[in-house]
């Protein structure tokens, strides 16, 4: 039995051309998800897809960065499916789990995958560092009002019934008035 996977990184994007191209292929089983994969923690649908799978089927992916973004998880991911007697194969490269030069293909582009993330990590972080030399990167913006925050604690209200009055944790109270 082919059974498919898709993955995108955020509810905003969308998972039709996966879903065309798995189902072009013949996968008669459909798992999807909307979750990073950077890691492999809250992917239900994987677990799910993995749980599925019995001796013989083949589970089918678009590329391998849609599976794992870490040779470690990829890895794992691999030895799940071969342990149930499994193969796993991608349309669009040529990673076939069935034969040797497919097993070589999958790991070269699992240490890729991993390069990318890695890369698109640092040039996040240098970005980020850069704006805020500038004066332009300021953070998210706050989700607790302090002036309402010490204005309550001004008549005398304790942090925790501030907390409760206004919703957010103690610790946020806190910090507030020490800001």
């Amino acid at each position: 039995m082919l059974v498919g996977y898709g993955r995108v990184s955020s509810s905003s994007q969308s998972l039709d051309v996966q879903f065309d191209a798995l189902k072009a292929a013949g996968c008669e089983k459909l798992f999807a998800e909307k979750e990073s994969g950077a890691s492999t923690d809250n992917r239900k649908a994987l677990a799910d897809a993995l749980d599925f799978i019995r001796e013989g089927d083949t589970l089918l992916i678009c590329r391998i960065d849609r599976l794992a973004r870490s040779v470690g998880d990829l890895e794992t991911i691999v030895a799940t499916i071969k342990r149930k007697g499994a193969f796993l194969k991608a349309i669009e490269q040529p990673i076939d789990t069935s034969s040797p030069a497919g097993v070589a293909f999958l790991q070269m582009l699992g240490v890729f995958a991993q390069f990318e993330t890695a890369i698109r990590k640092e040039r996040q972080a240098e970005g980020i560092a850069k704006a805020k030399a500038e004066g332009r990167y300021k953070g998210r913006k706050p989700t607790v009002d302090a002036e309402a925050v010490r204005a309550l604690k001004a008549e005398g209200v304790r942090p925790v019934d501030i907390a409760t009055k206004l919703g957010i944790a103690r610790a946020s109270v806190y910090r507030a008035l020490s800001a």
